[in-house]
C-alpha cells in the first residue's frame, strides 16, 4: 500500500511538471525574440528581414511608428544602435497563431559615441506565418 501511495504521489508531481513545462510554441517564440534581439545588437540585416513580417508596425516609446523598411534601415545605418541589449522579465501569452510577448527592454543605446541608458517596457506581437514566428507589431512605452 505504501508503494502505491508513493507511485501516486510521483505521478501527481510528474503530471504537474509536464503541465507547467513550456510548450513547443512558447520555446519557438522565445527563441525568435532572442534572435531578433541579437540581430538588432549585431546589425544582422538578413536576420532582421527574416524575423519581421512585411506589414510590421514598430512603435517606439517616443511615439514614433515605423514600418519594416524604416525599422531595419535605422539599424543598418546605425541611427538605432546598441552597445548592450537585453530583454528581461519576459512573459509569453499564446492565442492560436498569435503570441503576445511582454518584457523590459534594457539597453545601452549609442547616439554617435554617447552611450544612452535605455530602460523601457515592450509589447511585441508575433504571428506564426507559414510555420515561422514573425514580428508583426511592437510597442514600447516608458514606465
Amino acid at each position: 500500500m505504501k508503494n502505491v501511495k508513493v507511485l501516486i504521489g510521483f505521478l501527481c508531481l510528474f503530471s504537474g511538471y509536464v503541465a507547467a513545462a513550456p510548450s513547443t510554441d512558447d520555446k519557438a517564440v522565445a527563441q525568435a525574440v532572442d534572435h531578433l534581439t541579437d540581430a538588432m545588437l549585431h546589425k544582422n540585416i538578413a536576420q532582421l528581414q527574416a524575423l519581421t513580417a512585411d506589414n510590421l508596425t514598430y512603435g517606439h516609446s517616443s511615439g514614433k511608428i515605423q514600418d519594416k523598411q524604416a525599422f531595419i534601415s535605422d539599424i543598418e545605418t546605425g541611427k538605432s544602435a546598441f552597445k548592450t541589449l537585453e530583454m528581461q522579465n519576459q512573459t509569453i501569452t499564446l492565442s492560436g497563431d498569435v503570441a503576445l510577448v511582454r518584457h523590459h527592454f534594457s539597453a545601452q543605446a549609442l547616439k554617435g559615441t554617447e552611450v544612452v541608458p535605455t530602460e523601457i517596457e515592450n509589447l511585441q506581437v508575433w504571428q506564426k506565418q507559414h510555420g515561422k514566428w514573425l514580428l508583426v507589431g511592437r510597442q514600447a512605452f516608458k514606465f
